[in-house]
């Protein structure tokens, strides 16, 4: 068995879970590689003890059987640039803040390794929405598990977002922005603009306007199986788009599409998780604030 792991720059109180994660994979003889980016911040005594290589975001990850995220959800999203098409298993040990992909708590990190090990788990695959546009901008890394979004680059006057549906005029947005978020990123960005939670395998895209100058202006559900195109206008020049934690500047000529990926990403839920309970859990469902 073969584990690739990548993280983020941790603290003192994370650095511990770290270590006990490293011998356990050592004294089972777990063979793992560690992102090199990662590997920056592994430099103290404590880790120097460990064998390890060393891998660049881009390399082939051929023989990789899980894959292990050390942070928050951000991190685990950089993992699924990493991953790509080869749908490996992810787990995801929180080390950051709410958590709603990297559900394992970091106290809870031994545990989880062992379920894991001993194949104790099943797999939740989450579906991802790609991005096609006229001119190279993400090149291929053009999907995202959480959300596509066009945005004002600037604080100036709201842009006109022109939509379609499977070629259909949808509606033309004046706003500061339109999201296109999957099912797995409607706790999201979305979710902070009023949009609403949608069920991992509810086959679903929710487009949300941010900030729209009509308040009758709502989010949509519609079907994943749809092709969604964007035409923008605006005062400024430029846009910003993004998927996901990446975000590039383009200009009013760009055409843009999107559409469901052709691959899924794999998230390991161990015995015990579902959808809901994270739900509850993260957003507080059932807690009363007077008691």
């Amino acid at each position: 068995m073969r584990l690739a792991i990548h993280g983020k720059e941790f603290n003192r109180q994370s650095a511990p879970v770290i270590i006990r994660l490293f011998e356990i994979l050592t004294i089972r003889k777990i063979e793992f590689i560690v992102s090199t980016n990662f590997s920056r911040y592994l430099k103290s005594a404590a880790f120097k003890k460990f064998r390890f290589k060393t891998f660049e975001p881009g390399n082939a990850l051929k023989g990789i059987d899980f894959f292990i995220s050390i942070g928050g959800d951000g991190t685990l999203l950089e993992c699924v640039t990493f991953i790509g098409s080869n749908e490996i298993p992810v787990l995801g040990i929180n080390t950051g803040r709410l958590g709603f992909l990297a559900t394992i708590n970091k106290d809870d990190t031994e545990q989880a390794i062992t379920h894991l090990l001993s194949g104790a788990f099943r797999l939740d695959k989450r579906a991802i929405l790609k991005l096609e546009t006229s001119k190279p901008v993400f090149g291929k890394m053009n999907f995202a598990l959480n959300d596509f979004s066009v945005v004002k680059k600037d604080s100036s006057s709201m842009i006109t977002i022109h939509t379609y549906i499977d070629g259909e005029f949808l509606n033309s947005y004046w706003a500061d922005g339109i999201i296109v978020s999957t099912p797995t990123g409607s706790t999201g960005y979305s979710l902070s603009c009023g949009g609403p939670l949608i069920f991992p395998r509810s086959g679903n895209f929710v487009i949300t306007p941010v900030s729209p100058h009509n308040l009758t202006v709502r989010p949509i559900v519609v079907s994943d199986s749809s092709e969604i195109t964007f035409r923008v206008e605006g005062r400024s020049k430029k846009f910003l788009v993004s998927l996901d934690s990446r975000i590039a500047s383009v200009d009013a000529s760009i055409k843009l599409k999107v559409s469901k990926g052709n691959f899924s990403v794999n998230l390991i839920q161990l015995e015990g998780q579902h959808y809901f309970k994270t739900l509850r859990q993260k957003l507080n469902w059932g807690l009363d604030i007077r008691n």
